[in-house]
């Protein structure tokens, strides 16, 4: 079950340790800074029930698709990322330092539901 959840503007303090790290910024920062959004839930709630546990949001499992997609990583190494302290910027892309963040095999989920509903050019 999807619950659509808004982007909001990025924190300041994610804004403030992104920049800290990066201050030439990098490829993640300037995508958000630069294009905004690229998604948003109701972009995939065809993709899930209307019933059942709620799912993690979307949005950010697409921008962390395409993260995986430019850095070829696998699953796990996409969820290890959220922790590593050089890609900070990454953070600033997906709009939360402080996200507590998902176990990899929602990922594996995510990707089932896009084939399945024929989204995967999205």
């Amino acid at each position: 079950m999807i619950q659509p959840q808004s982007i909001d503007s990025i924190p300041e303090e994610t804004v403030r340790v992104a920049r800290a790290a990066f201050p030439k910024g990098n490829l993640y920062m300037t995508m958000r800074d630069e294009i905004g959004t690229l998604y948003n839930d109701q972009d995939f709630e065809d993709l899930f029930p209307t019933l059942g546990q709620p799912a993690f949001s979307p949005w950010r499992l697409a921008l962390v698709c395409v993260m995986q997609y430019i850095e070829d990583m696998t699953d796990r190494q996409a969820f290890q990322l959220q922790f590593a302290v050089e890609l900070i910027g990454s953070m600033h892309f997906l709009s939360y330092l402080t996200d507590s963040g998902f176990d990899f095999s929602v990922l594996c989920e995510f990707k089932v539901r896009l084939i399945s509903g024929s989204a995967e050019q999205k």
